[in-house]
């Protein structure tokens, strides 16, 4: 890769005033977002709760040794109180707590002998509207509630599975709701978002030894000379502090956005799958101005090296998953380590990524597609493009391989405007950027980000199906 930088007589002063401006205004928007993202409600409890939801369900249908894996306590009191904080939660942050919670908990402490606590609950969940007021009308005077009324109820009823299966049993009774196929279905699912990631972990471990032994002894494979597109300091800046945040994450949202609202407003399909549409339009959209100036920034500088400017070689296939897949399973255990001691030491901060709620909650098949090849197709080929295509080789130049990787690192994180979940971006970053020296592709890089969302959207389909 060259090392010529422009000079300052070389460089347009509308160009240095333009980068100065995008920089300063990213600056801004990035400040107010990760400030902003402390007062985004978190997916993480949502996630636990759902977890301990499917161990409730799983309960019989688990074998004693792998029972207390799966949950060392009672599920049972651990769900009382992860449905208590919620709903405190809601009522202190002046939300109303959801329908849904509110009658799950009467239905717990129904189950659990509390049949007074539970028909307060109830009789307050009464006035409202909605499938779970309904049902609670329906549970305070049973005898009003004819059964295909109380069918019907069940039809409408949103909500996670032990929810509706909680509501059968008790509209129903146990014998009409297929408890035993419901148990083997939540043992499955519990099974497949635990044992899997437990198996990922341990093979991650296993792979860091192997590298960090290999390193010690002077095995290690020297790294593939860096290949990046020879941009300047100043270019990288408009493309992405002006492009990706200033044209993307700005503008395009607030002319895309509501011309997006108008097309869908009028179709006769479900508001999930408008979300979803939304979404995967609205990201496109996104892409298309950073890459049309990435298009302009490239187009004097000619073909470029053999595999381009950007260095995705994607061939062999073969070599490119293997490497994403090392990464991957790499970079597993270190993200699991800093999420881990960061919800030791500073609790959950909240502000996690609202797609996330829309996957976990959303039961659209065409929806989920949506959103699914949003995170696993898109994101990762965009974000690595901008950050490990061209910011990590400019900042290598500039500054080293190590303080390039940690640069990108930074910004990839910061970028994604959340607070809570910068360190472990963080700490993907660096993963991702350890994968582009080593490999010297960016498409083992692009298939590392697509393995890491898939693994995170998989887990939140699982888990809200």
């Amino acid at each position: 890769m060259s090392t010529e930088h422009e000079s300052n007589n070389q460089t347009p002063s509308w160009k240095s005033a333009l980068a100065l401006v995008s920089l300063a205004l990213s600056l801004l928007l990035w400040l107010n977002g990760l400030v902003s993202s402390l007062q985004r409600p978190s997916v993480g409890d949502d996630l636990s709760r759902r977890q301990l939801e499917l161990t409730v369900l799983a309960q019989g249908n688990l074998s004693e040794p792998i029972r207390p894996l799966l949950n060392a306590g009672d599920p049972l009191q651990s769900l009382q109180e992860s449905l208590t904080t919620a709903i405190t939660s809601s009522e202190e942050d002046g939300r109303t707590p959801s329908p849904e919670l509110l009658l799950e908990q009467a239905l717990l402490l129904q189950r659990i002998g509390k049949a007074e606590e539970s028909k307060a609950v109830l009789k307050d969940l009464r006035s409202g509207t909605g499938a779970p007021s309904a049902i609670a009308g329906a549970l305070l005077a049973p005898e009003a509630s004819p059964l295909s009324e109380r069918e019907g109820l069940l039809d409408q009823l949103k909500g996670s599975t032990l929810l509706r299966q909680w509501s059968c049993e008790a509209l129903l009774g146990e014998g009409a709701c297929n408890g035993e196929a419901v148990a083997r279905r939540a043992s499955t699912q519990l099974l497949s978002v635990t044992l899997l990631p437990g198996v990922g972990l341990i093979a991650g471990i296993a792979l860091l030894l192997w590298e960090l032994w290999r390193r010690w002894r002077g095995k290690a494979q020297s790294a593939a000379p860096w290949q990046g597109p020879n941009l300047s300091g100043l270019d990288t800046i408009l493309l992405v502090a002006g492009g990706f945040v200033v044209v993307g994450e700005l503008l395009t949202p607030l002319l895309v956005a509501p011309l997006l609202t108008r097309l869908l407003q009028d179709l006769p399909i479900d508001a999930v799958l408008k979300q979803g549409i939304s979404v995967v339009a609205l990201y496109g959209a996104l892409m298309a101005g950073p890459l049309v100036i990435l298009r302009l920034l490239l187009k004097p500088l000619g073909p470029g090296p053999q595999g381009g400017w950007l260095q995705f070689r994607w061939s062999p296939p073969q070599l490119c998953f293997g490497q994403a897949l090392k990464g991957f399973l790499m970079v597993l255990p270190l993200v699991s380590l800093v999420g881990w001691l960061q919800g030791q030491l500073f609790g959950d901060p909240g502000g996690s990524n609202p797609l996330l709620e829309l996957v976990l909650n959303g039961h659209n098949v065409p929806a989920l597609a949506c959103f699914g090849v949003t995170a696993i197709v898109m994101a990762p080929l965009f974000e690595e493009t901008i950050f490990r295509g061209v910011l990590l080789p400019v900042a290598a130049r500039y500054w080293g391989s190590a303080w390039g990787i940690v640069a990108s690192a930074a910004v990839f994180a910061v970028a994604h405007s959340s607070l809570g979940e910068f360190p472990p971006l963080m700490v993907l970053g660096l993963g991702l950027g350890w994968l582009r020296w080593r490999s010297g592709r960016l498409g083992s890089c692009v298939l590392m980000h697509a393995l890491w969302n898939s693994l995170t959207f998989l887990n939140l389909v699982v888990l809200g199906w």
